[in-house]
């Protein structure tokens, strides 16, 4: 799959905004709501995953409902002789780690974690920094999610570009 710069037009814009709404929803389905033709739609789609923009369909399951109530920010200080590489395979190993960045500023990579507890969260970190390429973690803990991550107000606004 090759990434690169998709102009959206308002079309694109409310078929992603009917597919995250409604992710199961068929193509047959957004064609007759959209009152465009089911090739259209499935051109569209096809466009849009095949450029990147589009990464997935599966389904978007909450932490803390299936019992990892404690949401964190922790910002790693990696040995640069191990590098990002090595330091991402380690973590990619920890299934805790939502996400990994690499980032600029105080630190080299930012991860979000989760975790059952406040003491499960210091097990998870105790084995992320349990590898010699990370030489410090500065953890910050989420207390409520103010705006869920979204992408909808996003397409919305690159149809004006």
């Amino acid at each position: 799959m090759t990434e690169q710069f998709v102009q959206l037009d308002e079309l694109d814009a409310h078929l992603v905004e009917m597919l995250a709404a409604e992710p199961r929803i068929g193509v047959l389905e957004l064609s007759r709501r959209l009152a465009v033709a089911r090739g259209t739609v499935q051109a569209r789609l096809d466009k849009l995953i095949a450029r990147g923009a589009i990464k997935g369909f599966g389904p978007e399951v909450v932490p803390a409902v299936i019992g990892y109530r404690v949401m964190s920010f922790v910002t790693l200080e990696i040995s640069q002789r191990y590098g990002h590489d090595a330091v991402a395979s380690h973590l990619a190993e920890i299934p805790e780690v939502l996400e990994a960045h690499t980032i600029t500023g105080g630190g080299d990579i930012l991860c979000r974690i989760v975790a059952r507890s406040n003491a499960d969260l210091q097990r998870v970190i105790d084995k992320i920094v349990g590898y010699e390429g990370i030489r410090r973690a500065h953890t910050i803990i989420a207390l409520a999610e103010l705006i869920p991550y979204r992408t909808v107000p996003l397409t919305k606004a690159a149809t004006l570009a």
